[in-house]
């Protein structure tokens, strides 16, 4: 296995590290005091491309690989990971069942437009009584004549606010759910309040409300009841996406934390050039390039279409934990002014624990990762 990069991953990683520190990383405190959809960023990165890299150019994308995809994410998360958020949200689990299933009319009409970034799209599957246990789901479908009747209750719906589509996860019977696409303009549909968060808080969060909502036949985005099916087959990308987004807040807090060790005087000499702090700078700097690996390593195995269950479970879970931990080290660097609003490793501190919760939690993965390795 060779983890030297092409030249054209290298492009793509200089792009949007560019875009980062030209256009996302000094907005990346007025983003986050605001609390709004970030659409100036948005579309910045948009216009990059971003929202299509995954997809071939048939429907608007680039065929991008996963390992590029996931340089590209390392390097959003790096500047705002609430910027990071709602755009993987719109390149992968927001888009991906329209492709997957849609037909042409779909890809016309949501598809395309949400690539080039002029529609924004989410997924809706959590509820309040039903996150990681599927079968605890009650929204529910009906098939109606040729239509489909969909009533329920979700939350925790990133970029609900300001979507103009949902690929909504209902049960079909007791024992199977379903992927529906859920235009917004369909009466019955309400999205409902704004949900204040710890940290990534332009990342738009909110509940929504589905009372009979009525859907054709043909926004059935799968085989009725193969919701779970389906979902599996982006699970381990979406794995790989959170854990490329802790390591790209965990790279933002190490630069931070490197930077104050440099400018911050202590008894004569920069904070730096003592040991206690090179220690944990290298031990920082050494487990977050480990995770790196791991999540490269899962892309690539994606790439070769070999089997990376296993090893997306394990780079999400390792990249999650050490990007807290990452930034939390640099918290500490900073003491004091880690806690401070006005310095950008309390932000990073407050938005990389998102990435614990987001793909399956550690307890979850670890779970995952048992079952893979004992049967």
């Amino acid at each position: 296995m060779d983890f030297s990069l092409t030249e054209e991953q290298r492009a793509i990683q200089t792009g949007f590290r560019r875009l980062v520190d030209e256009k996302i990383a000094p907005r990346a405190r007025e983003i986050d005091e605001a609390g709004v959809f970030p659409r100036e960023a948005f579309d910045a990165v948009g216009a990059l491309g971003f929202f299509g890299m995954r997809y071939p150019e048939e429907v608007g994308g680039s065929a991008q690989d996963m390992l590029s995809y996931c340089l590209a994410v390392e390097e959003l998360a790096r500047g705002s990971l609430s910027v990071a958020a709602a755009c993987t949200m719109q390149s992968l689990m927001g888009t991906y069942f329209l492709y997957r299933s849609g037909d042409e009319r779909i890809r016309e009409e949501f598809l395309r437009p949400a690539l080039a970034g002029e529609r924004v799209g989410t997924i809706c599957f959590t509820e309040p009584g039903a996150g990681s246990d599927l079968s605890a789901m009650t929204t529910r479908a009906e098939r109606n004549g040729a239509e489909w009747v969909i009533s329920g209750q979700k939350t925790w719906i990133t970029s609900a606010p300001v979507a103009g589509f949902f690929t909504v996860f209902a049960k079909t019977s007791d024992d199977e759910i379903s992927p529906f696409l859920v235009p917004r303009e369909t009466p019955g549909l309400t999205v409902g309040r704004n949900i204040p968060k710890m940290g990534v808080r332009a990342s738009v969060t909110s509940e929504v409300f589905l009372a009979e909502c009525r859907v054709p036949q043909r926004f059935l985005l799968a085989a009725e009841g193969e919701g779970r099916r389906v979902l599996e087959e982006i699970l381990e990308k979406i794995r790989l996406m959170t854990g490329a987004l802790a390591v790209g807040a965990g790279q933002g807090a190490l630069e931070a934390a490197l930077a104050y060790a440099g400018e911050r005087v202590q008894f004569g000499r920069p904070i730096k050039a003592f040991q206690a702090i090179k220690l944990r700078l290298a031990e920082m700097a050494t487990e977050l390039e480990a995770a790196r690996r791991l999540v490269h390593y899962g892309a690539w195995r994606e790439d070769q279409g070999l089997p990376s269950r296993k090893e997306a479970a394990m780079a999400k879970l390792f990249a999650s934990e050490t990007g807290l931990k990452v930034c939390d080290g640099a918290a500490r660097v900073l003491a004091s002014y880690g806690y401070a609003e006005e310095y950008s490793v309390e932000r990073y501190l407050r938005d990389v624990r998102f990435t614990l919760i987001g793909g399956g939690t550690s307890e979850i993965l670890k779970l995952i990762i048992a079952k893979e390795l004992c049967g």
